[in-house]
């Protein structure tokens, strides 16, 4: 055991490495290559929500512009028309006049996306309709008492 040299293998010093450097940067790189098209194939099948763009108010009742198709499921409730749309936007709230006589609208943000209530002082049915409309999703909604 004097100095460092290698004889009969008997000796207390490391053997020199033989294996290649490159190995974990290959294994590195993979990981990141792999975590990168993950990413891209997560955000191609969860696509972000449709987000609500504008209300407007129409002789008949509202139309909601929307940016891309937003599911939508509606009820007539007690003579309040509720509509919920799953999308993202902001809170907002008007009045219309349906037949002479005002009614109230409210757009706000719930648990399960966006909700519409529409109401007034004496009972009032919905019916909707969606289609896409110039680039962008249109919901209709016509009012009667």
């Amino acid at each position: 055991m004097h100095g460092s040299k290698h004889e009969d293998d008997e000796h207390s010093n490391l053997e020199p490495d033989r294996r290649s450097k490159a190995w974990p940067r290959v294994l590195g790189s993979m990981a990141i290559m792999g975590l990168l098209v993950g990413l891209m194939i997560g955000r191609l099948t969860n696509p972000e929500p449709p987000v609500l763009e504008r209300v407007e108010v129409v002789p008949d009742g509202l139309e909601l512009w929307f940016s891309d198709e937003a599911q939508l499921h509606g009820e007539n409730v007690e003579g309040t028309v509720a509509l919920l749309f799953q999308a993202e936007g902001k809170a907002q709230r008007g009045q219309l006049t349906l037949q002479g006589k005002p009614a109230s609208w409210r757009v706000q943000n719930s648990d399960g996306g966006l909700l519409l209530t529409v109401l007034a002082a004496r009972p009032l049915r919905g019916e909707w309709n969606a289609a896409e409309d110039a680039g962008g999703w249109r919901v209709q909604v016509k009012l009667h008492e």
